[in-house]
């Protein structure tokens, strides 16, 4: 435990902050200029000033940049992670204890304990919400009720929190409204493609060190992730399967030329599989039975329910742990033995460092900017979930190809008139 502002955190080691910490959260903002330069505005107006913000979200080294230019705002943030394997634990530590953020996250935290520091924040009575997952947010509506008056707003990051977000609104059991920061196009066409392409590959061969070169990779699910994490498995030289349940995102697999074929086919040629696909039990007990010796399966998902461990467990003669850090055997009766990696969370995260800064620039550029929104907007939005602004996402994306040094065309008059009639024809 550490003392901070006097808040009680809950780190795994204070000693990593400085040492450890404080470099990966610098070498980080090097490499974030829109959030940078959010950061230098938000110091001189301040348009943050007096909210409380309980932000459940990865805490990395990007995550701790955003705090920074929340808290540079005028915002007392409060943070905790949002799954239990995704958290650097040096960075957790640097926020404590260098910039002043209250942190409840430790690497490897057991259920308990991430449910604890959910509460732990919550208990802080805010005003605004950063979600990642709408764990959060959940917890909120069902055992902080008294408190919901009190909040106004929310952001979510993730396309799995939308989803959860968007049944509790059609339920209307959402009482304060959200902004789907996932659905934003700086955030879900980059950050989810690109990210999770890269950090999901990274993630498996860090925990494995296999070569992806001429094997069989299996992506379950082609949305943005799913796309981005076939496409760079391909360029590293896999062979990639593409398995879906939505015929139009199995079109578009096809024509950019994946094969693509239900599991049950699919888990007779994968070598490594990864599910992103947001949704419970895509790899299962009959696919188990027919995977290959030696078959990896990993999980770039937000929650740990796409591959189903129990029933995998039940099959297996015996499981051993860790027979490489965060590698799991599960050793079957017939003398197959499959891998499973980071206990079926969020590869990208456990077992590398996750998304580039690069592109969680933009990610967090928009949860700043919208939480500014928020701000400027309290009582003003009706409890459900909405889209980002539109001049939102263009400055941020203005500003983002300004630090590429990539310049563009402006419309003419003339060009805009034709645009705005409907006169002229053929």
């Amino acid at each position: 435990m550490k003392k901070t502002e006097s808040v009680t955190c809950d780190v795994k080691s204070p000693a990593l902050g400085p040492t450890l910490g404080k470099g990966k959260v610098e070498w980080a903002e090097s490499q974030m200029p829109v959030l940078r330069a959010i950061r230098a505005r938000f110091e001189k107006e301040r348009p943050l000033k007096g909210a409380r913000i309980a932000a459940c979200l990865h805490v990395t080294s990007e995550t701790a940049n955003l705090c920074r230019t929340l808290k540079a705002g005028g915002a007392e943030v409060f943070l905790c992670a949002s799954n239990p394997l995704s958290t650097q634990d040096e960075v957790a530590a640097a926020l404590a204890t260098e910039y002043g953020v209250p942190t409840w996250a430790i690497k490897g935290e057991d259920k308990d304990t991430y449910y604890a520091h959910l509460k732990t924040v919550l208990a802080q009575n805010p005003n605004l919400t950063l979600d990642d997952g709408a764990d959060l947010v959940s917890i909120l509506h069902s055992e902080f009720p008294k408190q919901l008056p009190n909040v106004y707003a929310g952001m979510e990051e993730t396309t799995t929190g939308v989803v959860r977000l968007r049944a509790m609104a059609q339920e209307g059991a959402l009482k304060y409204p959200v902004i789907a920061v996932n659905d934003a196009a700086t955030k879900h066409l980059f950050d989810n493609r690109y990210g999770t392409g890269q950090s999901t590959c990274d993630g498996i061969i860090r925990a494995t060190n296999l070569l992806f070169a001429g094997i069989n990779v299996v992506c379950a699910g082609y949305g943005w992730c799913g796309r981005g994490f076939a496409a760079r498995a391909r360029g590293l030289g896999a062979r990639v399967i593409v398995t879906e349940v939505d015929p139009i995102r199995a079109l578009e697999a096809a024509m950019d030329g994946f094969s693509v074929m239900p599991m049950a086919e699919a888990a007779k040629l994968g070598d490594v599989f990864c599910t992103v696909t947001g949704d419970t039990s895509v790899l299962r007990a009959e696919h188990f039975a027919s995977m290959k010796d030696g078959a990896v399966l990993a999980n770039s998902g937000h929650f740990n329910v796409e591959i189903d461990l129990p029933a995998l467990a039940k099959q297996a003669k015996e499981v051993r742990r860790n027979v490489r850090p965060l590698v799991d055997q599960y050793a079957m009766a017939d003398g197959r033995s499959l891998y499973v990696l980071a206990e079926g969370r969020l590869v990208n995260l456990a077992c590398a460092d996750g998304h580039p800064a690069s592109v969680m620039d933009m990610s967090f550029a928009t949860q700043a900017l919208c939480a500014e929104y928020a701000v400027k907007h309290k009582g003003k939005m009706a409890a459900k979930v909405h889209d980002v602004p539109r001049d939102v996402e263009n400055w941020i994306a203005t500003l983002k190809l300004e630090t590429m040094g990539v310049r563009i065309d402006t419309l003419t008059d003339d060009q805009k008139k034709y645009l705005s009639s409907w006169n002229e024809g053929t």
